[in-house]
Formats: C-alpha cells, structure tokens, sequence
C-alpha cells in the first residue's frame, strides 16, 4: 500500500506562484522579445561598427601593388611587341601592315602609363 501525502502550500507563497506565472506567461515573453528585439539589432550593429577600426587591409595594399607592377611589365612587353612588329613590315616595305603593330604600341604605352597610374591613384601610391 501506498502513503499519500499532502502538502500544504503557506497562500503568501501561491500568491506570489500565480503572480510569476503571470509574469512569465508566453503572451507577456513574446511582447518583452517583440518590444526589445530592434534595441538588440541596434546593439549588434553597433558592436560589428566598433570593431571596423581594427580590420588590416595591408595585404590589399600588397596586392594592388602586384597589380601595378603586373599593368607596368604587361605594358612594356605589349608595347615592345607592337613596336618591332611594325617595325619589321615597315622595313619590308608594307606601311598598311605595320598600323596594327602602332596601334599596338600605343595600346601598351596606355596600359603602361594610365594603367598603373590609375591603379596607384587607388591605394594612394605616387608614380
């Protein structure tokens, strides 16, 4: 056979359980989550804007230098190319066919000079 007990909860203690019931009731959670979640979004934010100041972009900077010397070296061997190209149809005695190798040159000579230029005006490089 079993004992049953009973106990006994003093009512200044079941008053203050109905109260905390309701307290923490779902209707009043969701209202307290839907009240507070832009205050949480905000603070996020604003932790994610504090730590901008920390971010290194010196590999960028390496890489764009890369690049700048890859535009200066690309330059110089398409405008090199260009020039004996021409140069060989113009001492063959066809002027028509040695355009394309000036213009060729002239394409390298502007990747070579604006290319780089430009590239170094964006990491603030002086040429």
């Amino acid at each position: 056979m079993s004992r049953r007990y009973r106990v006994v909860i003093p009512s200044s203690t079941a008053h203050l359980a109905k109260r905390l019931a309701q307290l923490f009731s779902k209707q009043n959670l969701l209202r307290a989550v839907r009240v507070m979640w832009p205050t949480l979004v905000a603070l996020t934010f604003a932790g994610v804007a504090h730590a901008q100041g920390t971010i290194s972009f010196s590999g960028a900077q390496t890489f764009m230098q890369t690049v700048q010397t890859f535009a200066i070296y690309a330059g110089a061997v398409i405008c090199f190319c260009g020039l004996i190209f021409a140069g060989i149809r113009m001492m063959s005695g066809r002027f028509q066919d040695a355009i394309p190798g000036l213009l060729g040159a002239l394409f390298g000579a502007g990747v070579l000079g604006w290319g780089a230029g430009w590239i170094g005006s964006l990491t603030g490089q002086s040429m």
